[in-house]
């Protein structure tokens, strides 16, 4: 039985968690291992697993998720579902700080609810680990009471937050009758979720299921035939669209829930050394496809699914005309709401019309187009926009404190600002004024618009708009040569809104050629939209106010681009809709 060391790390909100870690028999550990427990345990319960796995060159480390265990916070609650998936991309960089651990050594074992969090991470974050182990992954747990799902939605907004007791017994979760009996006498067992939580993992897992084909990491996928718990074919799907080449399925005949406890376990350990053998036999870089992420522009999911977002749909099919009926309502009565209004005229993608997302300030004629404003502006794209915004602010303010901390002075760039709000409010901000701050855009409107907020800001003497192109690459890397050369670059919503790679990759390669070695670049992504398909058949785009279709780029594809272009990834934040991403990279 190895012996577990108790810690703490601090997360995203500043909350301290609990985890525990097993050394490896050869400290310092160059490998580990990093567990997730079920939903209702904790990591006490995955001592079985540490010692039966028999992987002692490994170090150990188990977590108990916040509202878990040891973990502080209202039993089986978060703040969001996002916010833990969040806990879980700290807890795994604190690993690799702390105990100097490189993430392409790092395999993450996860079960059930921890596994979707473990997935639903994977997706959004894009996290370069050697890979991943899902065993019985809850995407879709099995409601035995009709329309459970939507009723808990409902009384949800009707009177927040809420507490739902499990109706799981120990006895359909094992045969072993150790597991059993250990689970019914637990103390630090939960038997409470949160409706937050539960709403939450449904909508997380609705979503990656969905779109697994971003998930390149190399994924075994555990499933028990017997489950009471979960339903398993929403997990077969999810397997069948992972998009890496190397993944592993089985289905564990007879099994219950609780894959790792059950009685003939050693059949699932087998599997899995016999998985993370064959991950260690192999150098990282063979594992990641970066040159297919790289073309992604050429052939995958995301530009097949671009080609259907532009070819026309039959005409008399329901969706063209559902579309053709929204598009009708926007060019006539929405036209009564300031933003609809301010979208058909300069496109709904335009610096302008972030500018009043931004503002979020509902207007319109008569009350009837104010009502429809305010529809319009909490739409969850814009909604998202808008968390953006706080994410790029965080984002600066991280640049910025260690530029600060390295004692050099912040001067900022933003290459394509709009009428750059967005940069003004997080500079704002900081404790201390930027050396300078240098905004550009291609479109005159913005620039003159730019100006404008400069002066109303009182920002004249440090900030300055110009007009420039954000993909000409020697443009950029004359940058280099300014009095004030950049070391904080942002780019934010420009790159989600061109497909071709080789067009983003020129703006990087000139942006790493402009910002100084060590300085920092704040980049944008949009992996995922709900909306994707409505945006493209009824919504028009500043270019020639041609249709706004966007080719959707996955985390890990953005992430390969900038890495390619000389910046290595440091910290990333996401909003609850997994919608939109925020990153800071360091120039190496």
């Amino acid at each position: 039985m190895r012996e577990a060391r108790e810690k703490h790390f601090t997360s995203h909100d500043g909350v301290s968690l609990f985890y525990r870690h097993w050394p490896a028999s050869n400290e310092p550990a160059k490998r580990a291992l990093v567990l997730f427990h079920r939903g209702h345990e904790h990591s006490g319960r995955l001592q079985h697993v540490v010692d039966e796995l028999g992987l002692g060159d490994f170090a150990c480390f188990a977590w108990d998720a916040r509202g878990h265990g040891l973990s502080p916070g209202p039993r089986g609650d978060s703040p969001s579902f996002a916010a833990s998936v969040k806990d879980v991309d700290v807890f795994i960089r604190h690993i690799s700080a702390e105990y100097g651990i490189a993430l392409a050594d790092i395999v993450v074992i996860a079960q059930s609810v921890g596994a979707v969090l473990a997935a639903t991470w994977a997706h959004d974050y894009a996290p370069p680990i050697r890979g991943l182990v899902l065993t019985a992954p809850a995407f879709k747990v099995k409601l035995y009471v009709p329309l459970a799902r939507p009723a808990l939605a409902l009384w949800y907004r009707l009177r927040g937050n809420f507490f739902i007791t499990s109706y799981v017994k120990a006895r359909f979760l094992s045969h072993d009758p150790e597991r059993i009996q250990s689970y019914e006498t637990d103390p630090l067992i939960t038997r409470d979720i949160s409706a937050r939580v539960l709403l939450g993992l449904y909508e997380a897992a609705d979503r990656v299921v969905a779109d697994a084909q971003a998930i390149c990491l190399p994924t075994q996928v555990l499933m028990s035939d017997s489950d009471w718990v979960v339903h398993l074919a929403p997990q077969e799907v999810f397997f069948q669209r992972l998009g890496g080449s190397l993944k592993e399925r089985h289905v564990l005949p007879g099994f219950f829930h609780d894959t790792l406890g059950e009685k003939e376990r050693h059949l699932a350990f087998e599997k899995m050394r016999a998985f993370i053998a064959r991950l260690f036999a192999a150098e990282p870089a063979q594992l990641m496809p970066r040159p297919a992420l790289l073309a992604a522009h050429r052939s995958g999911y995301s530009r097949d699914e671009e080609q259907r977002l532009r070819a026309p749909l039959p005409v008399f099919s329901p969706k063209n005309l559902n579309f053709a009926l929204t598009r009708l309502s926007m060019r006539t009565l929405g036209r009564l709401s300031e933003g609809i209004r301010l979208g058909l005229e300069t496109g709904f993608d335009s610096g302008a019309t972030l500018d009043y997302v931004y503002r979020n300030q509902a207007r319109g004629a008569l009350g009837l187009g104010k009502a429809i404003d305010r529809g319009y502006l909490d739409a969850v794209g814009w909604r998202g926009i808008r968390v953006r915004k706080r994410h790029l602010g965080r984002a600066i303010a991280a640049g910025a404190q260690a530029l600060g901390q390295a004692g050099r002075s912040v001067r900022m760039l933003d290459i394509a600002a709009g009428h750059g709000r967005y940069v003004l409010d997080a500079a704002g901000q900081l404790p201390s004024r930027p050396a300078s701050i240098l905004l550009r855009d291609y479109s005159e409107p913005n620039v003159v618009a730019g100006r404008a907020l400069i002066a109303e800001r009182g920002m004249t003497d440090i900030a300055r708009f110009e007009a420039g192109d954000a993909f000409d690459g020697a443009g950029l890397a004359a940058l280099a040569d300014a009095e004030s050369r950049p070391n904080l670059a942002i780019v934010s919503g420009l790159y989600e809104l061109f497909a071709d790679n080789d067009l983003v990759a020129r703006s990087l390669a000139g942006l790493a050629m402009a910002v100084e070695r060590g300085g920092y670049l704040v980049y944008t992504g949009q992996p995922w939209h709900p909306q994707i398909e409505m945006i493209a058949r009824t919504l028009t785009s500043h270019r020639d106010h041609q249709p706004w279709v966007m080719r959707r780029r996955s985390q890990a594809e953005m992430d390969a681009l900038v890495d390619s272009a000389g910046f290595e990834k440091l910290e990333q934040w996401i909003d609850d809709w997994g919608i939109f991403t925020v990153t800071l990279a360091r120039k190496t």
